[in-house]
């Protein structure tokens, strides 16, 4: 999924941030490799970040067997699709910068960008819907069953991923009909709508079950207090600060969580083909960034995880590792 990168050139001479669309047609002979920008330099620094990143929380999780939760399912798959994500950024910068760019690299490009997006967004509800069933049914989730089904829905959600990505390579592209192109060529102004359109449900699904997590969690918070013969208002400082550190990394995760992906799911829906290729990097740019920010939000928040990563890198150390049946909170 590109703003159609290839037919814009950065004028650099003039110091600003100048986009020229090129006036040529799909038929024109192969045009070489662009000069090396600085929007190329962070799109190849930022790619491969974002796959090391994610690349080390993925072997973390596959390499420890005590992490095989339902929660560290989930986290393998949203970090499996934001390394995808950042593999595609760097193949963008290769096949714009180094290689000849063609329809087919565009077409390969989209349909990857199109498949780590959504696994990272449905993995990501995958996450909430884990809080909210660790919390409801706390005494039953995280048994074999849970794991199963949670390893079934993760099937699903990749099965639809690449079958969604793949899409471009089918023939749902606007290459050779270029009035039919949404705000990121060359994908189709009503692929790009329905694929926008789902992203908003599991984003207002998401945000839905976040919701039911704040319910639950104050039910409880409540049953525990009546159950002490004192209301929550009289517990302790310690106990008050505990949770207003929960709330303020819920917010934040719930921020950055809407701040990513409603921006480009929006901007789908009411741009088209004549919108200024700018405001289309300036919404895509959140949601592929949003893969940079999920190990920091999500894995490397959890206990578990921190300390198999602790002792790898200091092994000699004497580290209490106890795995925790299964920590949302940490999540």
């Amino acid at each position: 999924m590109t703003a159609n990168t290839s037919d814009l050139t950065w004028d650099e001479s003039s110091g600003a941030d100048a986009f020229l669309a090129a006036d040529q047609s799909v038929t024109s002979p192969p045009r070489g490799s662009p000069p090396l920008t600085a929007w190329g330099v962070a799109l190849c620094a930022s790619g491969t970040f974002i796959a090391a990143e994610n690349a080390v929380v993925v072997t973390t999780i596959l390499a420890t067997p005590s992490l095989r939760a339902p929660v560290f399912l989930l986290l393998a798959s949203l970090g499996l699709a934001d390394l995808l994500a950042g593999v595609a950024l760097v193949a963008r910068f290769l096949f714009l910068f180094c290689l000849e760019p063609g329809d087919w690299s565009e077409l390969v490009t989209s349909g990857l960008l199109v498949t780590s997006l959504t696994a990272s967004l449905c993995s990501l509800m995958g996450v909430a819907l884990d809080r909210y069933l660790s919390l409801s049914h706390a005494l039953t989730y995280g048994s074999g069953q849970s794991r199963r089904r949670a390893a079934l829905l993760l099937l699903l959600v990749w099965l639809g991923a690449c079958t969604l990505g793949a899409g471009p390579a089918m023939g749902w592209h606007c290459l050779d009909q270029h009035d039919s192109c949404s705000v990121a060529p060359p994908l189709t102004r009503t692929y790009l709508s329905l694929l926008c359109g789902g992203f908003l449900v599991v984003v207002l699904a998401t945000l839905q079950l976040y919701a039911g997590i704040c319910r639950v969690a104050r039910r409880h918070a409540h049953a525990i207090a009546t159950q002490r013969h004192f209301l929550p208002a009289e517990q302790p400082y310690a106990s008050k600060r505990g949770r207003g550190r929960g709330f303020s990394r819920l917010v934040v995760v719930l921020s950055v969580f809407v701040g990513c992906w409603m921006p480009f799911s929006l901007w789908g829906l009411l741009g088209d083909a004549s919108s200024p290729p700018l405001y289309t990097y300036a919404t895509l740019v959140p949601a592929a960034g949003s893969s940079l920010l999920n190990p920091l939000l999500y894995s490397l928040r959890n206990k578990d995880i921190r300390m198999v990563l602790l002792h790898a890198c200091c092994p000699r150390r004497q580290h209490t590792h106890a795995v925790h049946a299964h920590p949302p909170v940490d999540v």
